[in-house]
């Protein structure tokens, strides 16, 4: 069961004000390690100098798109394992197929609040202690 306090988040989002409804989220089911990026190429540089247990990013951002970095995330021997929930606005079950396909652990649509959240982190993660 791993423990939200220790646990080490990285939202992507192109949109200021949907990283601090993620972020308010994870605060609200206890996770309070959160690092912003506001695109894939910096959670690129993020993910090369920490360490994360899980990144949730959208999938529609100007340049690298979350589905481009879910596909270099795991095209990298280094993190070809860490957990990547995939947020978008769109309910289309092809755009989830193919998110699976490149190997995307859970997805969420936009708007989610923290119990949705709570939910797809310990579909992935495990039930999450205090």
């Amino acid at each position: 069961m791993p423990s939200a306090s220790t646990l080490r988040v990285l939202i992507v989002d192109d949109q200021m004000s949907m990283r601090g409804i993620a972020r308010y989220c994870l605060q609200e089911i206890g996770i309070k390690n959160v690092v912003e990026a506001k695109s894939g190429a910096e959670a690129l540089v993020s993910i090369g100098s920490n360490k994360f247990d899980l990144i949730i990013s959208d999938w529609n951002m100007d340049g690298m798109d979350g589905l481009t970095l879910l596909k270099t995330i795991r095209s990298n021997p280094l993190t070809k394992r860490m957990p990547f929930i995939m947020a978008t606005g769109q309910r289309d079950t092809e755009m989830v197929k193919t998110a699976i396909q490149a190997g995307v652990n859970n997805y969420m649509v936009k708007p989610f609040n923290a119990a949705t959240m709570k939910q797809k982190i310990e579909a992935v993660l495990g039930k999450l202690g205090a």
